[in-house]
């Protein structure tokens, strides 16, 4: 009986020793940090999981960059494609921004343009664009063409949605392809078209940009 005795407070003694040093949880050194009030929460793991676009100033496209764009999608020679977008940037610079597309217009004294295209910038996706508008002036004639347009000072493609009247005195002809300036604002577009068909005399008038292709050119 003694000796049993011996063994069972021997057990009792071992275990409140064990009971005395535990720790209640949460508290003490452990294997990792605990977040409770006044920690700060963990970063969450969707905070950069929606692609956003760049900011500030859109970058530019270089002389050599567009030629042969314009080269290949309006099936004219490099060198004719490099006198039409020389002639632009002496007068502007570098693009921000392009858009390649196919227009039909007509005029008896008054008349209407149509076109479609899509709106070229680095580092975001293209986006479709229609644009219309009315022209007056002494000009007979219609024709189909394929415009590119250079596109200055545009920093986002929304703000394309807009009208931009044409800039009195600015057609001219480089190379067989006609150029002329659009100015809304800060912004600036300079298409060069190369087609069919004839157009006399000179007209004034403005172009609408939009999502969606309308009816009426006004």
């Amino acid at each position: 009986m003694d000796r049993r005795t011996l063994i069972v407070s021997g057990l009792a003694a071992m275990g409140a020793a064990g009971g005395a040093g535990a720790q209640p949880a949460g508290q003490g050194p452990g294997p990792g940090p605990a977040y409770g009030a006044g920690s700060p929460p963990p970063p969450s793991p969707s905070a950069s999981a929606n692609p956003s676009y760049p900011t500030g100033q859109a970058e530019t496209y270089s002389r050599d960059e567009l030629v042969n764009t314009v080269s290949d999608f309006m099936g004219v020679t490099a060198e004719a494609a490099g006198g039409a977008i020389e002639r632009v940037f002496k007068d502007n610079g570098r693009p921000t921004a392009y858009i390649a597309g196919e227009e039909a217009s007509g005029a008896f004294f008054g008349g209407a343009r149509y076109g479609r295209g899509l709106l070229y910038m680095k580092n975001r996706p293209p986006i479709e664009v229609f644009w219309q508008g009315p022209s007056v002036g002494w000009d007979f004639g219609g024709n189909a063409s394929r415009v590119f347009t250079l596109c200055y000072n545009l920093q986002y493609p929304e703000v394309i949605f807009q009208r931009f009247p044409g800039v009195e005195g600015s057609a001219y002809l480089v190379a067989g392809l006609g150029v002329n300036y659009l100015r809304s604002d800060e912004v600036t577009l300079a298409p060069i078209r190369a087609g069919v068909g004839i157009r006399l005399g000179a007209n004034v008038g403005y172009l609408g940009f939009s999502r969606h292709r309308r009816t009426l050119p006004f």
